[in-house]
């Protein structure tokens, strides 16, 4: 018997092939959207997925603005933030995170409201710290990375 036919190959960060995708949020709720969203992010979709190597794709999600919130969550969900000095505990709504995000002094694609969301879906550690990085997330239906030739992805198709 071969025992060398048995080995579970294991992709390194070089083998990973990466895409760019493009995700429409207009009528998405958050939630569900950030969940499929952390799925591509990791590689999870992939054959090769592999838990300690970054293998997901580049994700663009555009028309942010128009995401849906059920009930009172846009006024009454609380979300925190540490600034690490004592006193620094800061609070935010959706609602003011929406409005932050319409702000020009904020880094291209860094969307406030869906970093949080996101971040508490990804691994708390050294990979997850690097995987949000591949997100991209902006207003309009506009987006800067024409030039990496994005496929456009339905997200209602993945599961």
């Amino acid at each position: 018997m071969d025992t060398l036919s048995y080995k579970t190959l294991t992709p390194n960060a070089q083998e990973v092939k990466r895409e760019w995708v493009v995700i429409d949020a207009t009528d998405q709720h958050l939630g569900r959207l950030c969940s499929k969203v952390a799925k591509i992010l990791r590689g999870k979709n992939k054959p090769s997925y592999s838990p300690f190597v970054e293998c997901g794709d580049y994700v663009i999600i555009v028309n942010a603005e128009k995401i849906v919130l059920t009930g009172k969550k846009m006024t009454d969900r609380i979300y925190y933030s540490y600034t690490g000095y004592p006193g620094g505990q800061r609070e935010a709504t959706a609602e003011t995170l929406l409005k932050k995000s319409f702000n020009k002094h904020l880094k291209a694609g860094k969307h406030p409201l869906f970093l949080h969301v996101m971040k508490g879906m990804l691994p708390k550690n050294r990979l997850g710290r690097k995987i949000i990085n591949n997100l991209f997330v902006y207003n309009g239906p506009n987006h800067p990375h024409e030039a990496q030739a994005p496929k456009v992805l339905d997200i209602n198709s993945i599961k």
